[in-house]
């Protein structure tokens, strides 16, 4: 039943953006712009700056693709994370083309604790956008949102037998992906 009041409240929000109204797409924005920042910062290995572009990219992709929202299929939160997760892993396989490039080259000479942190940030985000779905949605729930494997349970509809092996899948899954000596 809960569910259902989302979908009517998001239905009603989408067609009042859409006629124009700046409150509701205000409203919208203030529930979400924290939590999916939170998720772009933690999908991006803690890159602040990195995070700031993908969030600017997010919010223009849902301003123009707005009409294509379906509340129905999940909440406002979860397809704006949809949106950002395509958004990193088409910048990761960007950069990935461009053979000897970083996401960073400093102006001037960093620190090399500062170097190496940003380049095992980079590396993180890089496997993290590349894990499958289900993957990536429990570590999320687990190390960015601290939810309990009985939290997560609930919420996916899962024993949480079935969490624990999805969790033990893919930290094993993170740990061969991310190879911290390349």
């Amino acid at each position: 039943m809960q569910d259902q009041g989302r979908i009517w409240r998001e239905r009603g929000l989408q067609a009042a953006v859409l006629a124009g109204d700046e409150s509701a797409w205000q409203t919208w924005y203030d529930e979400s712009a924290d939590p999916l920042f939170a998720y772009i910062v933690w999908r991006c290995g803690g890159l602040r700056d990195t995070a700031d572009e993908v969030a600017q990219d997010v919010w223009l992709t849902a301003v123009r693709k707005l009409p294509t929202f379906d509340p129905a299929a999940g909440s406002f939160l979860g397809w704006l994370r949809g949106i950002a997760a395509r958004t990193l892993a088409n910048r990761f396989r960007h950069d990935r083309r461009r053979e000897g490039l970083t996401l960073y080259r400093p102006a001037h000479e960093a620190a090399d604790a500062e170097v190496s942190r940003r380049e095992q940030a980079e590396r993180v985000a890089a496997v993290l956008a590349t894990m499958p779905e289900n993957y990536e949605a429990v570590l999320r729930a687990k190390y960015l949102d601290a939810s309990s494997v009985a939290e997560i349970a609930a919420d996916r509809g899962l024993s949480e037998k079935a969490v624990e092996s999805l969790l033990t899948r893919a930290r094993a899954a993170f740990r061969e992906a991310y190879q911290p000596d390349e």
